[in-house]
């Protein structure tokens, strides 16, 4: 602790360090644990469980975590401690976020990304798995280093690895406990079964004791059973609408000079007016509007007075002209 406290906290490293050892500590995981040490922080003792289904399952090892003064804008290192036979040991190892690939890291990326990421590469094999500090042992070897992994001491931590990453509670003993629940409630009628015939039977003693009281009584008939509740469905009647033809918007009248024709279309309307009388409004509406519509022609004396005007025009340009 007073490594510790003799630390720069101004320092972005040891700012972002601090930072990702308390995380760490607040969210632990079963499958991996890690810490920096206390008489220097860029160092940590981690540990980790061998993945699920591969030759390493059951296997806990532990390893190191060199962070460089530069950290995060640097990666770091990693060297494995417990026997696998996968990854030399006390030997920096090649991954792609190790010192060995600087030019992939990311400064978002920390001490939790290069743990789940060496999880990871345990079981790759085959040309995957090349690279320095990797091992290519048989599966029988490496799951006989995974059961002896468990019991491996860390000379710096002084603790085993199963100290370290306790087992976590197996599905067995978690559905063992579930069941526990169920078996009592099963063996709750049994228990009272007979309660109940206890009570079934001192119910008859006092049905039967006032038919021994009043013999001379009548006997009541049996009650007649409760009549079914009857549901009345009301019958709602849907009826249609009735399709209506849209009506056609009114034409528009423009204002026209009155035209000595205008008298002989009034006789007429009214006098088609006075033989449709009994014809509803709605059906003289067409009626009028065509005729409405309909421009008058304009009157014949007009047409005479422009054709005298034209024939002067070129009677006067004739004669100009000869």
């Amino acid at each position: 602790m007073a490594a510790r406290a003799g630390l720069n906290k101004n320092n972005s490293a040891v700012k972002r360090i601090m930072q990702e050892a308390r995380e760490l500590a607040n969210d632990p995981s079963t499958d991996y644990t890690a810490a920096p040490l206390e008489n220097d922080i860029f160092e940590w003792h981690c540990t980790i469980r061998g993945p699920s289904g591969t030759e390493f399952e059951g296997g806990v090892y532990h390893f190191r975590i060199l962070l460089p003064a530069e950290y995060p804008f640097r990666p770091p290192s990693i060297m494995m401690l417990t026997p696998n036979g996968r990854f030399e040991l006390n030997t920096k190892i090649c991954i792609s976020f190790t010192n060995y690939h600087e030019e992939l890291w990311q400064p978002a990326w920390g001490v939790r990304t290069a743990i789940i990421g060496l999880q990871g590469f345990f079981p790759l094999k085959g040309t995957a798995a090349v690279g320095v500090g990797a091992l290519e042992y048989p599966t029988a070897e490496r799951k006989r280093l995974a059961a002896l992994s468990r019991e491996w001491v860390c000379p710096q931590c002084n603790q085993s690895n199963l100290e370290i990453l306790p087992d976590p509670p197996s599905a067995g003993a978690s559905s063992a406990n579930a069941c526990t629940p169920t078996d009592n409630q099963d063996s709750e009628p049994t228990n009272h079964a007979p309660m109940l015939a206890t009570t079934a039977h001192s119910t008859g003693d006092v049905m039967t004791a006032p038919a021994s009281t009043h013999e001379h009584s009548h006997e009541q008939p049996p009650s007649a059973p409760a009549p079914s509740p009857v549901t009345v469905v009301s019958s709602v009647q849907v009826v249609a609408p009735i399709p209506t033809r849209p009506r056609a918007s009114p034409p528009v009248l423009s204002h026209r000079s009155p035209s000595p024709l205008a008298p002989q279309s009034k006789a007429r309307t009214s006098n088609e007016g006075a033989g449709n009388a009994s014809r509803p409004a709605s059906a003289a509406q067409p009626s009028i509007a065509v005729a409405l519509s309909v421009p008058p022609r304009p009157p014949v004396l007009l047409d005479t007075a422009i054709c005298v005007l034209l024939v002067l025009m070129f009677a006067l340009i004739c004669r100009r002209i000869l």
